[in-house]
């Protein structure tokens, strides 16, 4: 792989150890995929996951002298603070989750703790090239705004945030960003939750390929493009999708298949949908908790939440994870008063996958995030999977009808 004068330097170890730890990953990578030289970024995110093999990895980055050269923003781990208080941590997490922001701060990251920044902090133009890991992140920075990333490693977007650039490969390219499968959606979609179930079910019918989807409404929140997207890469790892007349590189069909034909076509219909969700969903009855956040929620799926919530009593526990600027946001608009007088909880900075839900284990939930049960199937965790308002419904009365 070509590297420039300064590349090469910095794979030498001119700019210091950390640097050279970083290249000689990025180096690794761009010839395991063919690259043919690195290009620089401007954005990236990493998504750290507060285990052991990510904070050896960082803090081996920030032991040789590595700082960011681009600051990336970070996923979530735990409040540490609240689940203190709740008592759900032990020493050996308590620890682990403080020597990963101990290290993510000195090397120089933004400490965001959300896994949604492409919709606060974090906003790319089209055309830009970043480095962003995270599921729910890869498929929105690429899609929706037709910006360029690839799928990273935590570790990959880490140092890619060291060195400044990226091995160019994969959807860093025209060619690649071309669509692959034609996929007629005949469900009907009314709901951002629709979405969810869509995204789920897709993989399933159209195996590996960029996806472009028509039959969509032109008028799709923020909300149900970031559900596709998360349950689409959670499903089948699909980073890049299309909709025509709704995502900028798909004007029309043609234009999202760069002028030639699909390699496939399929259809998904009501029926694929229900099929999807009957399996991947617990039996209704009576539930323990409501649990919301997979990705984190915007303020409108909060405001949302409080809406239903306003005078009324949680049958059971609620929480709701999201980011420390929408908690913010919802506490001055009065929501977080709504949720906590019911009985129910915004946590920030805080991931569905991590284990601090110790003591809902083995117990049966209701969440609106299909990603959040198969996460958390790990954790023994059940749960029935419905719509937002089904959940806020079903926490009410204590069960799922």
């Amino acid at each position: 792989m070509y590297l420039t004068g300064e590349e090469q330097q910095m794979l030498d170890g001119k700019f210091g150890e950390g640097v050279s730890i970083a290249m000689k990953v990025l180096v690794a990578v761009g010839e395991a995929f063919g690259a043919e030289r690195m290009v620089e970024i401007t954005r990236s995110h990493v998504a750290l996951s507060n285990q052991e093999a990510d904070l050896w990895f960082v803090e081996k980055l920030v032991k040789a002298g590595a700082t960011c050269r681009v600051s990336p923003t970070v996923n979530p781990g735990f409040n540490l603070e609240y689940f203190q208080q709740v008592k759900a941590v032990d020493r050996d997490d308590e620890e682990i989750i403080k020597r990963t922001r101990a290290a993510y701060k000195t090397i120089g990251a933004t400490l965001t703790y959300n896994c949604t920044p492409y919709l606060e902090k974090n906003i790319p133009r089209f055309g830009e090239i970043t480095a962003f890991s995270e599921s729910s992140a890869t498929p929105y920075i690429n899609s929706v705004y037709g910006a360029r990333t690839n799928r990273e490693a935590a570790q990959s977007a880490l140092c890619a945030s060291v060195a400044g650039r990226v091995p160019l490969y994969g959807l860093l390219l025209d060619e690649n960003r071309r669509g692959q499968v034609l996929v007629e959606v005949q469900a009907k979609m009314e709901s951002d939750f629709d979405y969810n179930m869509l995204g789920y079910c897709a993989p399933k019918k159209i195996g590996f390929g960029v996806p472009v989807f028509t039959g969509l409404p032109i008028k799709t929140s923020p909300e149900a493009l970031m559900n596709l997207g998360a349950q689409l890469n959670t499903a089948g790892a699909v980073s890049l999708y299309h909709i025509v007349g709704v995502t900028p590189e798909a004007p029309t069909i043609e234009a999202a298949f760069h002028g030639e034909d699909p390699e496939k076509r399929v259809v998904i219909t009501e029926e694929d949908i229900k099929q999807v969700r009957d399996v991947i969903s617990a039996e209704a009855g009576k539930i323990d908790f409501a649990l919301f956040g997979c990705p984190h929620l915007t303020i409108n799926q909060v405001a949302k939440i409080a809406r239903m919530l306003e005078g009324k009593k949680l049958a059971v526990e609620l929480w709701v994870c999201t980011s420390s600027l929408t908690k913010e946001l919802a506490k001055r608009m009065g929501y977080l008063g709504i949720i906590n007088r019911a009985g129910g909880h915004i946590v920030e900075d805080t991931c569905i996958d991590q284990p601090c839900w110790q003591f809902l284990y083995g117990k049966k939930g209701v969440t609106d995030s299909p990603k959040c049960a198969y996460y958390t199937e790990r954790r023994n965790m059940d749960f029935v999977i419905r719509s937002i308002s089904e959940c806020i419904e079903a926490a009410i009365k204590g069960e799922v009808k």
